[in-house]
């Protein structure tokens, strides 16, 4: 089996060395210019070392995950002596293979596999990232080798090219890094009415759980709920009044999901064409 070697032991790195480590995978070493970091992911991989320069490490390992962040992979593998034998893998989503251009014309084999899950530290990226959908950028023979490390942590695979990679990372910071931008507006909005963040926070989880049970079980269009799905223009009109009140800096975020929402109560069929113009031209009015 091939040897892995890590530069970079950040929670992206450590959450593949340790996972791939325990799935039979030989890590062999890890470089980081934080040697506190290094130390401690070689800690948690058996047989792997710390290397001292990331030179070593390339000469070491098969394959070297370069897991710095995003804006210093074309940079730490540019400094790097490579040949064939030797493959470069990174982990961003919208990075492209383009990063080791240096590599690859060293001979160097070059790839990239993203998984779309959340991250918020180290010990979650260990826990999140087996079952995740893996986005792989590679020309043979390197995507078989990435659609193996994907299949290893019990992963889907979808298969990108360079000029998908931006998109298909928009896409993901939509859907879950802006999430986490919404629960906050909407956390902030109960200090309007005397509590707190916290008590916001402790009511929402259930929700979003129940929410993200709805999407996996039901899918789209029959998964969302809410008064637009109902055609409630009163009670969205109750929500234009609190919002102008406590919040008027939200009522333009409210507004652009709500449009964005009535296509989907159509698609339900939960929503009449009726009451879908009347809620459009409600949401749609200049305040």
């Amino acid at each position: 089996m091939a040897r892995l070697g890590f530069i970079g032991a950040g929670p992206v790195g450590t959450a593949f060395a340790v996972n791939l480590a325990q799935r039979g995978y030989q890590v062999v070493g890890i470089f980081d210019v934080n040697r506190e970091a290094a130390d401690r992911l070689a800690g948690d991989v058996a047989g792997s070392r710390v290397f001292d320069q990331a030179q070593a490490l390339v000469e070491a390992a098969d394959i070297v995950f370069v897991t710095t962040p995003d804006d210093m992979i074309a940079k730490v593998a540019g400094a790097l002596t490579w040949r064939a034998g030797k493959a470069a893998v990174h982990c961003s989503g919208a990075t492209t293979v383009h990063a080791f251009d240096s590599a690859a014309a060293q001979g160097a084999a070059v790839g990239a596999i993203h998984p779309c899950q959340s991250f918020a530290g180290r010990d979650q990226a260990i826990a999140n990232l087996p079952g995740a959908t893996f986005a792989v950028e590679a020309e043979e023979p390197m995507r078989t080798t990435l659609t193996g490390v994907a299949k290893a942590l019990g992963g889907d695979v979808v298969y990108l090219t360079s000029d998908d990679k931006a998109l298909y990372h928009a896409a993901a910071c939509i859907a879950a890094a802006y999430a986490y931008t919404l629960v906050d507006v909407a956390t902030d909005l109960w200090k309007s009415f005397g509590k707190t963040k916290a008590e916001a926070t402790k009511a929402y989880v259930p929700l979003l759980q129940g929410t993200v049970n709805n999407i996996a079980s039901v899918g789209f269009p029959g998964c969302p709920s809410g008064p637009i799905m109902r055609g409630d223009v009163k009670t969205i009109e109750r929500h234009f009044v609190a919002l102008r009140k406590h919040a008027p800096d939200v009522l333009p975020l409210y507004k652009a999901l709500g449009l964005r929402t009535i296509p989907v109560g159509l698609a339900k069929g939960t929503l009449s064409e009726g009451k879908a113009a009347e809620l459009k031209a409600l949401l749609e009015r200049t305040e």
